[in-house]
């Protein structure tokens, strides 16, 4: 391998080093220094070698901003959230995150909740980024009308089944309806009440229609509407309280996730309620805490780190322009049983099967959802 050559400029240790200054130093051209650090084109391992060693012993810091007007590239993705509180949340922001790293791009996040003027924030981040990927729900749809029109690449993260743009999400009507089936099936619970917003969010919706797909299975009379909360824990805790001051208090909840549940058992049990002999409780999400509480919560486990990783492969084949983007990726999920829903305690923790058929009720029943 040649020697480096000698240094043929000066710089202080507080000048950041040039392109120049290490084809100097790696006694290369400046253009194929450009091409080791971007990563193109074909250069020998002893070129790369030699130039690599440059780098380092410099301490040379790509331009990204030069680069970026070169290649018209930023290196960074966006994402797009109605908020940033809470473990669901947190999990996806890990998964886009970890995949956005492996793929040597800067993640720029931007919550929507409680922000003015959140439409400009959103199209002035497309400027800044390659692309960005959007969760369902955290703007309005002429933003992503608005993101399309401007050519920004965009994917939808937990959005509506059937979305105008390339869409990522987890499977949640049809787990909702074997939670349901179950709950009225096997334990022969016949008043049962869907906890949440379907109009808040694409999720909630999709576990919202699942639960009314259960009662038309059964033939069943549909519920009309569910009992209203936030999706958060303090919404769990209003929601129990409504739950308790229905005049036909329902038998079992099925929550659209993990925090309502937690919140809801929280005040159940500490009002005299016995979960599950007095009201059973189900979720969504499968959060760790699910696992945690006393007694254990019957949820619906998803892959909330996978989800954000499956966004970002999605978000940089647009980006690249490839032509075998799906329209759609929904991810599966599971069921798993514990004892809030009225399993053994000590149930395995694992996914009901899909079922080819279902027993019929044992007696004529009626389910009904909040008066």
């Amino acid at each position: 391998m040649k020697p480096l050559a000698p240094r043929r400029s000066r710089r202080t240790a507080d000048d950041p080093a040039t392109l120049r200054q290490v084809a100097e130093r790696a006694g290369v051209s400046i253009a194929t220094v450009s091409r080791v650090v971007r990563g193109v084109d074909a250069v020998s391992d002893e070129t790369t070698t030699r130039v690599q060693a440059a780098v380092l012993e410099l301490g040379f810091r790509p331009n990204l901003r030069g680069r970026a007007l070169a290649t018209r590239r930023h290196q960074a993705v966006g994402v797009v959230f109605p908020g940033l509180a809470g473990p669901y949340y947190s999990e996806v922001i890990a998964g886009f995150e970890e995949e956005a790293v492996a793929s040597q791009l800067s993640v720029l996040i931007l919550g929507t909740h409680l922000l003015e003027h959140s439409r400009r924030l959103v199209l002035d981040m497309a400027d800044r980024v390659d692309g960005i990927a959007v969760m369902g729900g955290s703007v309005p749809q002429d933003v992503l009308d608005a993101l399309t029109k401007a050519r920004c690449p965009v994917v939808q993260l937990a959005g509506s089944p059937g979305a105008a743009v390339p869409t990522v999400r987890t499977a949640g009507a049809e787990p909702v309806r074997q939670l349901t089936r179950h709950l009225i099936e096997d334990h022969d619970y016949d008043r049962l009440v869907f906890v949440g917003n379907p109009t808040g969010s694409p999720d909630g919706e999709d576990r919202w229609n699942g639960f009314r797909q259960a009662h038309r299975d059964l033939g069943l009379p549909l519920p009309r509407t569910p009992l209203r909360a936030a999706h958060d824990q303090a919404g769990g805790l209003v929601a129990a309280d409504d739950l308790l001051g229905m005049r036909n208090r329902p038998r079992a909840a099925v929550c659209v996730n993990d925090e309502i549940a937690i919140g809801m058992l929280i005040t159940l049990l500490g009002r005299g309620i016995r979960v599950p002999q007095d009201v059973a409780l189900t979720g969504f999400d499968n959060l760790p805490a699910a696992a945690l509480t006393a007694p254990g919560l019957t949820s619906v486990r998803q892959q909330m780190r996978e989800l954000g990783s499956c966004t970002v492969r999605m978000l940089r084949t647009a980006i690249d322009g490839g032509t075998d983007l799906p329209s759609e990726v929904e991810l599966p999920a599971e069921v798993v049983l514990r004892a809030s829903c009225g399993c053994a305690p000590d149930h395995p923790a694992g996914a009901t099967r899909p079922r080819t058929s279902h027993r019929a009720p044992s007696r004529p029943r009626r389910a009904t959802a909040r008066a």
